[in-house]
């Protein structure tokens, strides 16, 4: 499996300089190849293939006076800023068709020097890791890295970033093989919340830390103090850069808790379950900054690829499974209930239920029937017994019953 490692990276000026015209540069190169295809498009013209576009954009470009400046850096990372338009155009062409499931893809659009994070992208060829630990990237020289960890296999690629806290980042990527945890008898239904970030089927509740809403005040005074700079002012640059710092601590925090929190349940359990929220729609309501707080998404993600990563199952339901309507003890639909109540007991049974702890049971319960079993079947929600006589029909409409026969 592919895995990224990311490090911290403390390039010289001169470095930065360095970096700064190759981001320009494949940025110009990217902009050129979907300025090109636009064009042919608009006039009637035939789709420009990947090595056309790259001969016109790249190679015959650098020969021309308005671009003679693409040879100043590697040409690594201009091929690599046009793979990334090529590989746009496949997802939208593959969203438009049908081809690719989940929501629609937008063309390409044009990047901007202005945009937070800019990146450049060297494969093999370009860039080594010295003995010393410096990382020689082709073009910019030796870059500082701060390595926090060793990497587990040579890396086949590093994505040098800056963002929009003016820090710079090595992103690399190493294929590697899983590390199989030794497997355990444990299984878990995660319902995702704001009052408690995540409540387990086993009744622990764990609290949302709320990082964004401890740094608001903060924030709001380094906002209103970036809103009274004048615009193009070297001030307003300053309380730009002290704003997005104050904004990625906030990111940083976070990430590192969800890191914690996820690494310590797939060790816990064999099995995780999860319902499949609607995130996007709920970022659009009164409940938007509390939504975007509890960074739901990335703490899904992290638990799909750890599980991934560690040979445990990972699993979504389906965000229309009713989890809080129905009792987790005897099973009867209970009906919907407003947010207000928070426990309530069973009409059928009797049981007296937390709400959240009775929908990480029906969360489990759920993904336990979802998960197929050794041949491939999926299990029910009970233990009914195996029938020993197999019923289907026939075209004409009579029953026919064949026998199982024990091999």
């Amino acid at each position: 499996m592919q895995l990224r490692y990311n490090f911290r990276v403390y390039p010289t000026s001169g470095q930065r300089i360095a970096l700064a015209r190759a981001f320009g540069c494949a940025r110009t190169v990217f902009n050129d190849g979907l300025r090109a295809r636009q064009e042919a498009y608009a006039a009637g013209s035939p789709y420009i293939g990947d090595t056309e576009l790259q001969k016109r954009v790249i190679t015959t470009a650098k020969h021309t006076v308005e671009r003679a400046w693409l040879g100043e850096v590697s040409s690594v990372v201009l091929v690599q800023s046009l793979r990334d338009l090529h590989t746009a155009y496949r997802s939208f062409f593959s969203s438009v068709t049908g081809r690719r499931k989940g929501p629609k893809v937008a063309p390409p659009r044009f990047k901007s020097k202005r945009d937070s994070r800019q990146s450049i992208r060297f494969t093999a060829n370009g860039f080594c890791l010295r003995e010393s630990g410096r990382l020689y990237v082709a073009k910019v020289g030796d870059l500082d890295v701060r390595w926090s960890r060793a990497l587990p296999t040579v890396p086949t690629s590093v994505t040098v970033t800056k963002d929009a806290a003016d820090r710079y980042w090595a992103s690399f990527v190493v294929d590697t093989d899983p590390k199989i945890l030794s497997e355990l008898d444990t299984e878990t239904g995660i319902d995702l919340g704001l009052t408690h970030f995540a409540v387990l089927s086993d009744g622990r509740k764990v609290d949302s830390p709320r990082f964004l809403r401890r740094a608001e005040k903060k924030l709001k005074r380094l906002q209103k103090s970036l809103a009274r700079c004048e615009e193009g002012s070297k001030n307003r640059a300053k309380a730009r850069r002290k704003a997005a710092r104050q904004h990625a601590r906030v990111a940083d925090r976070r990430r590192d808790w969800h890191h914690r929190e996820s690494t310590r349940i797939i060790r816990e359990n064999q099995a995780v379950y999860v319902e499949d929220l609607a995130v996007s729609g709920l970022g659009r309501t009164r409940l938007a900054k509390s939504v975007h707080d509890a960074g739901w998404s990335q703490f899904v993600s992290m638990l799909e690829y750890k599980a991934r990563k560690h040979g445990r199952t990972f699993a979504r339901i389906g965000r229309f499974e009713p989890t809080s309507q129905v009792c987790s003890a005897c099973g009867v639909k209970d009906g919907p209930k407003p947010l207000k109540v928070r426990a309530w007991t069973c009409r059928a049974c009797g049981s007296v239920h937390d709400r959240d702890v009775n929908a990480a049971r029906n969360i489990l319960a759920a993904g336990r029937a979802d998960r197929p079993n050794a041949c491939g079947a999926r299990v029910g929600r009970a233990s009914v017994p195996a029938p020993r006589r197999e019923a289907g029909t026939h075209r004409d409409g009579r029953p026919a019953v064949a026998e199982n026969q024990a091999p």
